[in-house]
């Protein structure tokens, strides 16, 4: 494995992304003095990289309240359990994913698309040398109709299809949607790839197309700061017409 490194970069006044060699994951300023939170914690082995990063943006460790995942897999989840005992956070996942994050349950395999099989063996053969995960505990298992309060209204949004409990968190006021690996926007914007159901990624997309947001934070792939409704919707119509409703 490489050094481990990172590129952050603003997204909205409260919102960075950190880019890591695989995957992103974004840190949330919350409003006043409540603190920070993590979206999803990048690739195994990188935990001190991301408490330097958010040293560099005026946050201790402890000033972190809440790490969630939007699903399992290893670039998403892979340094959260040294976070979560590096910064005491709450971890919040998916019900339908925690128990491979746990640790007490294997990894569903994705099925692919014919196209998608060239793709995962390159993606695969980038994360050579990266170390497995180790489980983390999950404090909180999140589904229909849970409310964050991050300052403000955060809805949880369980998009299953990439994995069984891929979840999307929907920051209502601010309008920003962080979508994990359902929704990418490498090269273009489209669905995500590597999904274990198809159809129910299709469905997942187009729930979060209709939610109308102005910012939209992917797990791979540029942000969206801007009109994003509209781009999610256009692919969604798209997705329609290719898949049916």
């Amino acid at each position: 494995m490489t050094e481990p490194k990172i590129e952050t970069s603003q997204v909205t006044p409260d919102i960075w992304m950190m880019t890591f060699a695989v995957g992103q994951a974004y840190a949330v300023r919350l409003p006043g003095a409540e603190g920070w939170a993590l979206v999803d914690t990048g690739l195994p082995g990188h935990a001190e990289c991301v408490l330097d990063e958010l040293a560099k943006l005026g946050a201790r460790p402890e000033d972190v309240r809440d790490i969630v995942l939007t699903h399992s897999h290893l670039d998403h989840m892979g340094s959260a359990a040294e976070l979560a005992e590096a910064t005491g956070a709450r971890v919040l996942a998916g019900a339908g994913d925690a128990a491979v994050i746990r640790g007490e349950a294997p990894e569903p395999p994705p099925v692919f698309e014919e196209w998608e099989i060239p793709l995962f063996e390159s993606v695969q053969g980038g994360l050579a040398g990266v170390p497995a995960p180790r489980p983390c505990r999950v404090d909180r298992e999140l589904g229909e109709g849970d409310v964050l309060d991050w300052g403000e209204e955060v809805r949880v949004v369980p998009v299953p299809g990439h994995t069984e409990g891929s979840t999307a968190l929907h920051l209502t006021r601010s309008g920003v949607l962080f979508t994990g690996d359902t929704i990418a926007n490498v090269g273009q914007l489209m669905m995500g790839v590597f999904n274990v159901d198809r159809p129910r990624a299709v469905a997942s997309f187009r729930r979060q197309s209709a939610l109308g947001v102005q910012t939209a934070c992917f797990g791979h792939g540029a942000p969206i700061v801007g009109g994003a409704g509209e781009a999610l919707k256009a692919v969604a119509d798209k997705l329609t017409a290719q898949h049916g409703s």
